[in-house]
């Protein structure tokens, strides 16, 4: 549909092995996104039913290849719609190859800022906020913070901080954990005027421990830690201190993950019984809320898996609603509000449609779904947030902490 050349040592028809060898042949999605086709490296992601191909006779880093690709990607949403497909592409070519060439040069990844993109291509949906002038637009491009321009005003000065985890458990059928880890983002949505610096602080191990005047403080072990761009990362290498100028508006300040001492919103107790003749599975299931009692978790979804052949299945249950799904091969249990501290049953009797070839039944994991708000498994907590700007404003702070099941299984 579109294509552009840096260099001129892969040539045209190098595109069309791709489209025969990956894309007629329906191999994507079961092999893995890079395919070397005659000396030539495709590393490709799609999005709808169009696919972004980087084509190189390099040994390039690959992660940086699909880092370019997926912000690629995000421009064009930011441009064209988060839907964008086929027509509305082929509808603004001139503004693709220009946002082609601003975002790369002779291969090497240049600008993927989309709010300083936004300041000298004003296609699409994108508008100017303010018309720069020439000497704040290549210091702009070309500065150390491209990420922020300067002169921002705001009525109010605010800042929005969302703490946002996933639980991952895997619990075998005896309750042994198999794997239990939290990966968490921290989002924010900041308004401040001028160019302030903030310093923020999480209640990270490694830093109170520093800290210690006497008192035990709550702690956690933080690994992984990933930055936005603004962050100073000699800062945080030197003394773990996350010092950022910010980004207006709202951006993704971090990720990290926790393996230790997490604290499962829902305790799982299930009993399976099949009895004999294969004609009957019994189903007994007590779910445990293990936050506080002032919390609530919502869209609280469990799905208990039941045999292939299963005729009917006859639920009790207290809360919510439970109904047999044949579509998803479940018992679905689904409660909109679930109080801390409480404790659900549900049970279940199922019976089974005879078969010609009795077949073991595989016994598949029992899925949860949830949100918990203002909680956190990992015991992240936001310490503070400092922000220093030359006219010593006054800033609001919010903060939001919300907990969902990422992955969250117990064997039957």
């Amino acid at each position: 549909m579109i294509s552009r050349q840096y260099r001129d040592d892969v040539s045209r028809a190098a595109a069309d092995s791709f489209r025969l060898q990956v894309i007629a042949a329906k191999e994507t999605g079961t092999q893995a996104p890079v395919k070397r086709i005659e000396n030539c490296s495709f590393l490709y992601t799609r999005h709808l039913n169009m696919y972004f191909v980087a084509l190189t006779r390099a040994n390039v880093n690959p992660a940086l290849v699909f880092e370019y690709l997926f912000q690629k990607i995000r421009i064009l949403k930011a441009y064209l719609g988060e839907e964008f497909d086929e027509n509305s592409m082929r509808n603004n070519m001139t503004l693709i190859y220009e946002l082609m060439d601003e975002t790369m040069d002779f291969g090497y990844p240049q600008n993927c800022a989309v709010d300083v993109l936004r300041l000298y291509i004003n296609l699409g949906n994108i508008r100017p906020q303010d018309e720069p002038e020439p000497s704040q637009l290549t210091s702009q491009i070309t500065g150390a913070i491209d990420w922020r321009r300067e002169g921002i005003k705001h009525k109010r000065n605010e800042v929005y901080i969302d703490v946002l985890e996933s639980v991952n458990l895997l619990l075998s059928s005896t309750g042994s954990v198999l794997r239990n880890e939290v990966t968490g983002q921290v989002q924010m949505n900041t308004k401040l005027t001028g160019m302030p610096e903030c310093k923020f602080g999480l209640n990270d191990k490694l830093v109170i421990d520093r800290e210690e005047s006497g008192q035990r403080k709550p702690s956690v072990e933080i690994d992984d830690c990933t930055f936005h761009r603004c962050v100073r990362l000699g800062k945080f290498d030197a003394d773990r201190t996350i010092t950022f100028i910010p980004p207006d508006g709202e951006f993704e300040l971090m990720r990290y993950r926790v393996t230790d001492n997490i604290n499962l919103p829902f305790r799982i107790i299930p009993a399976v019984q099949e009895e004999h003749g294969h004609t009957r599975v019994s189903i007994n299931l007590k779910v445990i809320a293990n936050f506080s009692d002032q919390l609530f978790a919502t869209h609280v979804v469990i799905k208990i898996p039941v045999p292939r052949n299963t005729a009917k299945a006859k639920n009790k249950v207290l809360f919510g609603r439970a109904k047999y799904e044949p579509e998803q091969q479940a018992i679905v249990w689904r409660v909109k509000r679930f109080p801390g501290k409480a404790e659900c049953h549900i049970n279940a009797e199922v019976e089974l449609m005879p078969t010609v070839r009795p077949k073991a039944w595989s016994r598949p994991p029992i899925n949860v779904e949830f949100q918990v708000p203002m909680f956190t498994a990992s015991g992240v907590h936001v310490r503070f947030l400092r922000v220093y700007d030359k006219s010593g404003y006054h800033t609001q702070r919010w903060v939001r902490y919300i907990t969902k099941a990422g992955s969250y299984q117990i064997r039957i």
